[in-house]
Protein backbone atom coordinates (compact mmCIF):
# COMPACT_ATOMS: atom_id res chain seq x y z
CA UNK A 1 0.00 0.00 0.00
CA UNK A 2 2.78 2.09 1.32
CA UNK A 3 4.69 1.82 -2.19
CA UNK A 4 1.50 2.36 -4.51
CA UNK A 5 1.12 6.08 -2.93
CA UNK A 6 4.67 6.66 -3.96
CA UNK A 7 4.47 5.70 -7.04
CA UNK A 8 1.00 7.61 -7.48
CA UNK A 9 2.55 10.60 -5.71
CA UNK A 10 5.74 10.24 -7.92
CA UNK A 11 3.83 9.84 -11.43
CA UNK A 12 1.50 12.30 -10.02
CA UNK A 13 4.73 14.77 -9.73
CA UNK A 14 6.01 13.92 -13.14
CA UNK A 15 2.99 14.47 -15.27
CA UNK A 16 2.56 17.71 -13.77
CA UNK A 17 6.21 18.85 -14.25
CA UNK A 18 5.93 17.09 -17.76
CA UNK A 19 2.18 18.98 -18.77
CA UNK A 20 3.85 22.22 -17.31
CA UNK A 21 7.02 22.03 -19.64
CA UNK A 22 5.08 20.65 -22.57
CA UNK A 23 2.73 23.88 -21.81
CA UNK A 24 5.64 26.71 -21.98
CA UNK A 25 7.00 25.11 -25.01
CA UNK A 26 4.34 23.84 -26.94
CA UNK A 27 2.13 27.17 -26.21
CA UNK A 28 3.91 29.56 -28.67
CA UNK A 29 4.16 27.30 -31.53
CA UNK A 30 0.08 26.74 -31.33
CA UNK A 31 -1.15 30.06 -30.78
CA UNK A 32 1.45 32.83 -31.64
CA UNK A 33 3.70 30.77 -34.73
CA UNK A 34 1.72 32.46 -37.42
CA UNK A 35 1.38 36.08 -35.96
CA UNK A 36 3.55 38.21 -38.50
CA UNK A 37 4.09 41.99 -37.29
CA UNK A 38 3.99 44.55 -40.01
CA UNK A 39 5.08 48.04 -38.23
CA UNK A 40 5.58 50.82 -40.56
CA UNK A 41 8.23 53.45 -39.77
CA UNK A 42 6.27 56.51 -39.54
CA UNK A 43 7.88 59.75 -41.39
CA UNK A 44 10.71 57.87 -42.70
CA UNK A 45 12.12 60.47 -45.32
CA UNK A 46 12.31 62.63 -42.36
CA UNK A 47 14.22 60.41 -39.65
CA UNK A 48 18.01 59.41 -40.05
CA UNK A 49 19.29 56.28 -39.17
CA UNK A 50 22.02 55.74 -36.42
CA UNK A 51 22.80 52.74 -36.56
CA UNK A 52 21.74 49.42 -38.09
CA UNK A 53 22.40 45.78 -37.68
CA UNK A 54 21.73 42.06 -38.25
CA UNK A 55 20.50 39.57 -35.53
CA UNK A 56 22.32 35.97 -35.79
CA UNK A 57 21.32 32.70 -34.09
CA UNK A 58 23.83 33.02 -31.12
CA UNK A 59 24.65 29.65 -30.61
CA UNK A 60 23.87 27.07 -33.45
CA UNK A 61 23.92 23.82 -31.36
CA UNK A 62 20.67 25.40 -29.83
CA UNK A 63 17.91 24.66 -33.05
CA UNK A 64 15.06 26.30 -30.16
CA UNK A 65 16.98 29.76 -29.60
CA UNK A 66 17.90 30.94 -33.34
CA UNK A 67 17.02 34.62 -34.63
CA UNK A 68 17.62 36.17 -37.96
CA UNK A 69 17.01 39.70 -40.23
CA UNK A 70 18.04 42.89 -40.19
CA UNK A 71 17.26 46.21 -37.67
CA UNK A 72 17.33 49.87 -38.33
CA UNK A 73 18.47 51.84 -35.17
CA UNK A 74 16.83 55.67 -35.69
CA UNK A 75 16.92 58.83 -33.34
CA UNK A 76 13.96 57.76 -30.37
CA UNK A 77 13.09 54.43 -32.40
CA UNK A 78 14.44 50.63 -33.00
CA UNK A 79 12.74 49.37 -36.03
CA UNK A 80 12.77 45.11 -37.00
CA UNK A 81 12.61 44.70 -40.57
CA UNK A 82 10.22 42.75 -42.53
CA UNK A 83 12.47 39.32 -42.36
CA UNK A 84 13.45 39.69 -38.86
CA UNK A 85 12.17 35.82 -37.35
CA UNK A 86 13.17 33.88 -34.13
CA UNK A 87 12.19 30.97 -32.99
CA UNK A 88 9.00 31.26 -30.58
CA UNK A 89 9.08 31.15 -26.96
CA UNK A 90 7.51 32.63 -23.72
CA UNK A 91 8.29 36.13 -22.57
CA UNK A 92 10.41 38.01 -24.97
CA UNK A 93 12.16 41.31 -24.89
CA UNK A 94 13.71 43.88 -27.06
CA UNK A 95 16.61 44.88 -25.19
CA UNK A 96 19.31 47.55 -26.12
CA UNK A 97 23.03 46.48 -24.16
CA UNK A 98 26.58 48.09 -23.79
CA UNK A 99 28.21 45.02 -25.22
CA UNK A 100 28.97 45.17 -28.77
CA UNK A 101 29.76 41.46 -28.96
CA UNK A 102 26.72 39.18 -26.58
CA UNK A 103 26.98 35.29 -26.90
CA UNK A 104 25.90 32.56 -24.50
CA UNK A 105 27.92 33.49 -21.95
CA UNK A 106 26.77 36.93 -21.59
CA UNK A 107 25.09 37.91 -18.27
CA UNK A 108 23.02 40.83 -20.49
CA UNK A 109 20.84 40.77 -17.12
CA UNK A 110 23.78 42.42 -15.28
CA UNK A 111 24.60 44.75 -17.95
CA UNK A 112 22.84 48.47 -17.63
CA UNK A 113 20.69 47.60 -20.41
CA UNK A 114 17.29 49.66 -21.59
CA UNK A 115 14.16 47.50 -22.18
CA UNK A 116 12.70 48.44 -24.87
CA UNK A 117 9.13 46.24 -24.77
CA UNK A 118 7.78 42.76 -25.05
CA UNK A 119 8.14 41.14 -28.74
CA UNK A 120 5.15 41.61 -30.42
CA UNK A 121 5.62 38.55 -32.84
CA UNK A 122 8.15 36.12 -33.85
CA UNK A 123 8.22 37.21 -37.14
CA UNK A 124 7.81 40.40 -39.18
CA UNK A 125 8.42 44.52 -39.42
CA UNK A 126 8.21 46.44 -35.40
CA UNK A 127 8.69 49.15 -34.22
CA UNK A 128 10.06 49.66 -30.36
CA UNK A 129 10.37 53.28 -29.35
CA UNK A 130 13.71 54.44 -27.76
CA UNK A 131 13.01 55.85 -23.96
CA UNK A 132 14.07 59.96 -24.00
CA UNK A 133 17.44 60.61 -23.30
CA UNK A 134 18.70 57.49 -24.08
CA UNK A 135 22.14 57.55 -25.41
CA UNK A 136 22.44 55.32 -28.36
CA UNK A 137 26.13 55.39 -29.05
CA UNK A 138 27.19 53.29 -25.65
CA UNK A 139 24.91 50.50 -26.63
CA UNK A 140 26.63 48.08 -29.03
CA UNK A 141 23.86 45.84 -29.39
CA UNK A 142 19.91 45.12 -29.39
CA UNK A 143 18.94 41.62 -28.01
CA UNK A 144 16.09 39.59 -28.15
CA UNK A 145 16.17 38.17 -24.64
CA UNK A 146 13.97 35.76 -22.98
CA UNK A 147 13.32 36.91 -18.99
CA UNK A 148 11.04 34.04 -18.09
CA UNK A 149 14.42 31.69 -18.50
CA UNK A 150 17.26 34.42 -18.42
CA UNK A 151 18.05 33.15 -22.18
CA UNK A 152 19.69 35.05 -24.90
CA UNK A 153 17.57 34.14 -28.07
CA UNK A 154 19.15 36.27 -30.97
CA UNK A 155 21.82 39.42 -30.59
CA UNK A 156 22.37 42.04 -33.27
CA UNK A 157 25.94 43.78 -32.98
CA UNK A 158 25.05 47.71 -33.88
CA UNK A 159 26.84 49.41 -37.17
CA UNK A 160 26.92 52.79 -36.09
CA UNK A 161 26.34 55.99 -39.44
Amino acid sequence: MKKSIIIFVIGGLLGTAAGFALGIFVYPYIFLADIVAADKVEDKAARTIVATGMFIHANPRDPIHYGKGKLAVYQDLVHLDSDFEVGPGPKFHVYLVPEANVVPSTNVSRTMYVDLGRLKAFKGSQNYPVPAGVDLRKYGSVVIWCEQFGVLISPAALKFQ
